[in-house]
């Protein structure tokens, strides 16, 4: 015998139901009742209800016909190009430090631009604050169907201004990240650090004191860098772990590199000093004191205007004279690198 199913909801879902924010059945139109929202608007609107909107106060606000001077009459302002933004975060390694930004993908706001937005963002959140306190007003703390469609289309108007904001400016967060020497904080934690601090400044930036927002986003994102840092080194400090050789980053590439110009280095001055491209007297005496080649290394280099007055002329003329010598000494090289492929060629094939 099939036991009967119980119609009775979970006790989690009862709590849920008790907390959760509904709208009145009673319209402000009398007559007509409320539209049923959805899952999507309930939990929004819950979200909204749940804290007091913050927002930064302008007396503009308070004017007779102030959306329409804020939003129908403000100028158009283009919206930012971020197709630039995912390639780099999909590569997040040293190569992604040196990548620049293209002017032509960067929208550049004025300070009049910068004001509309931050206006236009404010007045929205402004109009939420207004429109909880006319909820939290009524009997049943529970807005109308009028009150919840407009507190859900200033919610969402405000939240379209503050990532149209931050997108505009998603550029600082990479350039304070490459002015950061934290190589202990991964790249990818430090810009992710630095986005919530873009967003945090967009929320407390005040436009009305006639400061840009990238001086006040900048200062922000690095404060923010600052923390992270310290935060790390706590966390390490209360946390210490032994010397591991297989968690540390291998220095193979910079040591090939390093031994690779110190060879390439040592072939040219021994080409210098054998004299092994033609050169002549004054463009072997130009590369001796240009590059301390004479002395081993060991004495400082000489500028072009230093150099100049040891053989009377011009440090102009030196640096006409330094190239030519360079060009010789380029073509020595691969005039040897050549013959040496060569050989090894004709071995191989003898072989």
């Amino acid at each position: 015998m099939m036991q009967a199913t119980s119609n009775t909801p979970s006790p989690l879902e009862q709590m849920r139901r008790k907390h959760r924010v509904g709208v009145s059945r009673t319209s402000t139109r009398a007559g007509k009742t409320s539209r049923q929202l959805s899952h999507e608007d309930e939990r929004l609107l819950n979200q909204i209800l749940a804290k007091e909107q913050d927002f930064i106060d302008s007396e503009v606000f308070y004017e007779d016909d102030a959306e329409q001077n804020i939003y129908e009459d403000a100028p158009d302002i283009a919206l930012p190009d971020t197709s630039w933004y995912h390639p780099v975060m999909d590569d997040i390694s040293s190569i992604s430090r040196t990548r620049t930004v293209k002017s032509s993908q960067q929208v550049i706001l004025t300070g009049a631009e910068e004001r509309v937005l931050f206006h236009q963002f404010n007045y929205s959140r402004y109009r939420v604050y207004k429109l909880q306190q006319e909820v939290w007003a009524r009997p049943d703390k529970r807005p109308t169907a009028e009150q919840a469609d407009h507190l859900l289309q200033w919610h969402r108007k405000a939240e379209r201004i503050r990532e149209q904001i931050a997108e505009t400016n998603l550029a600082l967060v990479l350039a304070m990240a490459k002015r950061t020497r934290m190589s202990e904080v991964d790249f990818a934690d430090l810009v992710s650090e630095g986005n919530m601090a873009l967003l945090r400044a967009v929320d407390k930036f005040d436009a009305g004191r006639g400061f840009k927002f990238s001086t006040y986003a900048c200062r922000a994102i690095l404060k923010a860098f600052s923390r992270q840092g310290m935060k790390l080194s706590k966390y390490r400090q209360r946390f210490p772990t032994d010397f591991d050789p297989k968690l540390e980053k291998s220095d193979f590439l910079e040591t090939k590199r390093a031994d690779f110009e110190k060879d390439t280095a040592s072939e040219v001055r021994e080409i210098v000093m054998s004299n092994r491209a033609d050169l002549s007297d004054v463009e072997k005496t130009v590369l001796e004191h240009r590059f301390g080649l004479e002395s081993g290394g060991h004495e400082k280099p000489m500028t072009l205007e230093q150099v100049g007055q040891i053989i009377g002329v011009t440090k102009e003329r030196v640096r006409q004279i330094q190239n030519k010598a360079m060009e010789k000494i380029r073509v020595e090289l691969e005039a040897n690198f050549l013959g040496t492929n060569e050989r090894e060629a004709e071995a191989v094939g003898a072989k």
